[in-house]
C-alpha cells in the first residue's frame, strides 16, 4: 500500500511519520499543501507540527489548503485518513471530525511521553492492538484539550468513537494521567464511520526502543493489516 504524508507550511512532523511507514515497510510520498492530487495513495497522514505558524486557532488555516478539499473528498468516499496532534486539529477545523481541541488546562506547552488506552478494535487504525491495551506515546502540544458539547460528547461515547483515553500505566482514567484536561481523558476519536482518525499523542515518534517507546507501530501495522486483508477480500 501506498500512504501519502501532508506538507503544510509550518509542519515538522511530516520526515516523522514519512520514516515510520517506512519502517514497516511500506511505500510513502510526501503531499505538498498546494496540490490537489492525492497521487494514488491509500492512506493520508496529516502530521504534527505548526501549520501555518498555529496563528489564528491551531489548524484553522490550514483547513484552506488546497490538498484539504481532496482529502475531504478521500475521506467522505471511505479513504483511510489520520491527523496527528497538529493534524487532528487540521481535521477538527475541517469538519471531518468533531469538537474542538482547546488550550490545555495549565496553558502551558507540553511534551512527554503518557500512556493511552486503545477503547475499540474494530476500526482500521487499532486492528491490531489488544482492546484497553495500554500504549506509551508521546505528546508535544499546548492546544490539546479535547471539548465538546454534552449532548455531542454524548453521541460521540454512544456511536462509539472514542478511540483513545489518557490513562495511568496501568490504564486507569485518572485525572493525574490526564497531561491536558480533555474531557473524559479523551486522546484520540474517529468518525462516525470509522476511516477517518485524529489524535493528539505522536505514534509517529514511538516507533523505535532506542526512541523510548516503540508503541506506535501498532497504529502503523494496523493499517498495513487492515489494507492487506481488504485487498485479500476485494481480489478474492
Amino acid at each position: 500500500m501506498k500512504f501519502g504524508v501532508v506538507t503544510f507550511p509550518g509542519s515538522n512532523c511530516d520526515y516523522d511519520a514519512y520514516s515510520a511507514v517506512k519502517l514497516i515497510g511500506e511505500e510513502v510520498e510526501f503531499l505538498w499543501h498546494q496540490s490537489t492530487d492525492l497521487n494514488g495513495c491509500d492512506a493520508i497522514i496529516l502530521p504534527g507540527g505548526f501549520s501555518y505558524g498555529d496563528y489564528l486557532r491551531s489548524g484553522a488555516i490550514a483547513r484552506f489548503s488546497p490538498i484539504m478539499k481532496t482529502v475531504i473528498n478521500f475521506a467522505e468516499n471511505g479513504g483511510l485518513v489520520i491527523g496527528i496532534c497538529n493534524g487532528f486539529q487540521v481535521l477538527v477545523e475541517s469538519g471531518l471530525l468533531p469538537g474542538a481541541l482547546m488550550r490545555n488546562d495549565h496553558l502551558r506547552f507540553s511534551c512527554k511521553y503518557v500512556y493511552i488506552r486503545v477503547e475499540r478494535i474494530d476500526n482500521p487504525f487499532t486492528g491490531d492492538c489488544r482492546l484497553n491495551q495500554v500504549l506509551k506515546i508521546p505528546i508535544a502540544h499546548k492546544d490539546g484539550n479535547y471539548y465538546n458539547f454534552k449532548g455531542d460528547l454524548e453521541k460521540l461515547q454512544k456511536n462509539n468513537q472514542i478511540l483513545f483515553r489518557y490513562c495511568d500505566p496501568e490504564g486507569n482514567l485518572t485525572k493525574t494521567s490526564n497531561p491536558n484536561g480533555s474531557m473524559e481523558n479523551i486522546a484520540g476519536i474517529t468518525n462516525r464511520e470509522g476511516n477517518v482518525v485524529g489524535m493528539m499523542p505522536h505514534p509517529e515518534r514511538a516507533v523505535e526502543m532506542i526512541l523510548g517507546s516503540a508503541d506506535g507501530l501498532y497504529i502503523f501495522n494496523s493499517v498495513k493489516k487492515y489494507f492487506k486483508e481488504k485487498m485479500k477480500f476485494e481480489n478474492a
